[in-house]
């Protein structure tokens, strides 16, 4: 395996819960035969004690993996949805520069807004803030320089949270506190 012969290694696995779902005996054997497999690389890459792999598993779905690799994922890190002063942060960081600045009232009225948003919601939130001014040119895009475009305002946010909505709702999340209570790092 490439992550032994190139120590010190970090295997990370984005959205584990796609191929590491709980066994079920309506399973295909092929998908079997896969979970078989990464559990016996998992366990030969992790039981040497003085391996430098890392092996990091992310997802949404921590209660939908086999119960076989949460024992093998044995530290489990709890992200939150950003609170008020992180989502301040965020904003201030996708928005900063002059085309992009709010007024504090406005920014604190949209980090009260935004309170359920992750991280990328967010940013496809900012994203499609963005586009508010650009769109009102409609056939002057071409004719109009960038230093012409209007500055965003706290409405164009109003717009962009009809479209970008929170991407997980509240029971999910509810759910995931749960899960980290009973099965989470402390």
């Amino acid at each position: 395996m490439v992550a032994i012969s190139r120590q010190p290694s970090v295997i990370f696995m984005d959205e584990i819960d796609s191929i590491m779902s709980t066994r079920t005996t309506n399973e295909n054997e092929a998908s079997r035969r896969l979970k078989s497999e990464f559990l016996v690389q998992f366990d030969g890459v992790t039981s040497n004690s003085d391996g430098l792999v890392i092996v990091i598993g992310a997802t949404n779905k921590p209660q939908e993996l086999d119960d076989a690799v949460l024992r093998r994922l044995v530290k489990r890190i709890y992200i939150p949805l950003p609170d008020a002063s992180v989502r301040r942060q965020l904003l201030k960081h996708r928005l900063k520069g002059k085309a992009f600045s709010l007024p504090d009232g406005d920014l604190e009225r949209l980090v009260r807004d935004t309170e359920g948003y992750s991280g990328s919601d967010l940013q496809a939130l900012c994203e499609e803030a963005a586009m508010m001014p650009i769109r009102e040119l409609g056939a002057n895009i071409l004719s109009v320089k960038a230093n012409q475009v209007r500055s965003l305002r706290y409405g164009d946010f109003q717009k962009a949270m009809t479209v970008i909505r929170p991407s997980l709702q509240k029971s999910k999340w509810e759910e995931l506190e749960k899960w980290n209570q009973e099965f989470g790092a402390n």
